[in-house]
């Protein structure tokens, strides 16, 4: 599969650089306030190529960037939920003693409650 890798990336450079050397040719293109700019034509197309490829390359990349920051966040919140958690120890509340003031002990009663 490699081979063929190699074999069509190498086709594909011979026929650009045969396409290259047959059209060899100055182009004019007229730009603004009169100006006209001689370009050869494969600098010309290959300029057009990079217009429409870059922007949309990188596009790619930031849809491919945020859909794996995603990925990785759920990722982590799977394991998070898969691991087990410790039980939570119940503590039963401690009985506290009850006092008794004895009968003969004097209560304190606030002002103004009889």
């Amino acid at each position: 599969m490699q081979f063929l890798k190699i074999l069509f990336w190498c086709l594909l450079a011979f026929v650009a650089a045969v396409f290259t050397i047959s059209n060899w040719n100055a182009v004019q293109i007229q730009l603004w306030g009169g100006l006209i700019a001689d370009v050869n034509l494969p600098l010309l197309l290959f300029v057009t190529f990079l217009i429409g490829f870059v922007p949309t390359m990188l596009y790619n990349h930031a849809i491919r960037w945020r859909l794996r920051q995603r990925l990785s966040t759920c990722e982590r919140e799977l394991l998070e939920l898969r691991t087990p958690r410790p039980e939570p120890v119940a503590f039963a509340p401690a009985e506290t003693p009850v006092t008794i003031a004895p009968l003969g002990a004097p209560t304190a009663v606030p002002p103004g409650v009889a």
